[in-house]
């Protein structure tokens, strides 16, 4: 049955409280729920018992009558004996803005280690809350919030949740050394690497399978691509090799969102370990929003807070073709493009190149006929501008990383390098 719903803002010194409600909308949206009014109220002291006044509960109640209503939810986190207080006064369920993130994301997570990360998320969130959400539970019997540890996990006492979280993070650590093991031996092998990040449904997949478009034809290596709220919880990887055989590694991760639950961004942080080990981020922005710079300031925070901040970064304002606003670029590098746009597409891998690879440096080479496996090697794999045979071997111009000019350092014609 497809449950409606009453949205509750509680604005207590938020000065982006506006976007915040429209953002939750958005996300009950996401959870196939109909809005049916949404309340507000400025509120200058927080009540430990209802959160909000005692006369706007009385007005929710209300609504709930005329509207028939199934759900309410608060665009701030409750403690567990505010739930309680509250569903004791309106007689239906009762969640915040916590926990439909939390079910948002157990709904969407496929893998193994998704759906550990947020069940972690979930018990880490319902522990300390157990003793309010006892009637709560009883009244879900299914539907929004009741996804993820179910029932019985949440009827046993702190202890056993204590235990609970340390076995699902053993049953996690061992996917995670698997993920790790692929990290150091991409590490190893040298290749560049970049990280796709931004705010949830701004064009990350889209970005990711572009990408995949331009180097192959197989559909297979193509992710999930939705207009929706949190598409991707898992981290995908994929190889890009470019026509003049400069290759990197392109990495997709989960999409941000303001006030992401804090659980959340634990259970998560090895998945995000990915964008620690990039060369350059990527940080995709929907320009159609007018609240993009506010996205940006919540992307940036979450990369703040992995140690990820000081990576090269260029700016990718995605969403040309559907902006409407006049709001100007405040990030630097930037591009600005939709994804839609073919002729677009070679203006960002042309910028990702020049990124990446800015380290590169074309150089003259006289390789000796005898060292014709050097040669062969450049050809297949470095970027050869020139190539002429001339009478003490074949004079080549190519452009090389640090660790190709180093290993090919006594035939550089250093007098003649090329800048």
């Amino acid at each position: 049955m497809l449950e409606k719903a009453i949205i509750v803002g509680a604005n207590h010194n938020n000065v982006e409280f506006e976007y915040e409600l429209r953002e939750l909308e958005n996300l009950v949206e996401a959870c196939d729920i109909e809005v049916l009014y949404t309340l507000t109220q400025t509120i200058n002291k927080i009540s430990s018992r209802l959160y909000i006044g005692s006369g706007k509960v009385d007005e929710i109640k209300d609504f709930i009558t005329n509207l028939d209503a199934t759900l309410v939810i608060f665009n701030v986190e409750l403690s567990g004996s505010q739930i309680k207080n509250l569903e004791n006064e309106l007689k239906i369920k009762v969640i915040d803005r916590t926990l439909l993130i939390l079910d948002i994301f157990a709904k969407r997570a496929k893998t193994k280690e998704a759906m550990l990360e947020v069940e972690i998320a979930q018990l880490e969130y319902m522990r300390p809350r157990l003793n309010g959400l006892g009637e709560s539970l009883n009244r879900q019997q299914g539907g929004i919030g009741s996804r993820g540890p179910g029932e019985k996990k949440l009827e046993l006492d702190r202890r056993k949740i204590l235990n609970e979280i340390s076995s699902l993070k053993t049953e996690l650590r061992s996917i995670e050394n698997t993920r790790e093991l692929q990290r150091k031996k991409r590490q190893r092998s040298k290749i560049r690497k970049a990280a796709i990040v931004g705010y949830t449904n701004s064009g990350k997949s889209t970005l990711l399978n572009t990408f995949v478009k331009f180097t192959s034809d197989d559909e297979s290596r193509f992710v999930l691509e939705k207009n929706m709220l949190f598409a991707t919880l898992d981290p995908s990887t994929r190889l890009v090799k470019l026509d003049n055989n400069k290759e990197f590694i392109i990495t997709d991760t989960v999409g941000f969102v303001s006030n992401l639950p804090h659980h959340l961004v634990e259970s998560f942080k090895s998945t995000l370990e990915e964008i620690k080990d990039a060369d350059l981020i990527i940080h995709v922005v929907d320009a159609s929003n007018i609240y993009q710079q506010s996205q940006i300031d919540t992307t940036k925070k979450v990369l703040d807070d992995l140690g990820a901040s000081n990576i090269n970064t260029i700016y990718l304002y995605n969403k040309q073709d559907l902006k409407i606003n006049d709001l100007k670029p405040l990030n630097f590098p930037y591009i600005e493009v939709s994804l839609k746009d073919s002729n677009d597409i070679e203006k960002i891998l042309k910028l990702v190149e020049t990124e990446i690879f800015k380290d590169y440096e074309a150089v003259e080479m006289l390789i000796p006929y005898a060292k014709s496996d050097l040669v062969a090697f450049l050809n297949q794999n470095a970027n050869v501008l020139t190539q002429e045979y001339i009478e003490n071997g074949t004079l080549i111009i190519a452009e090389l990383s640090p660790i190709l000019k180093g290993r090919y350092r006594e035939y550089i014609n250093k007098k003649d390098e090329i800048n």
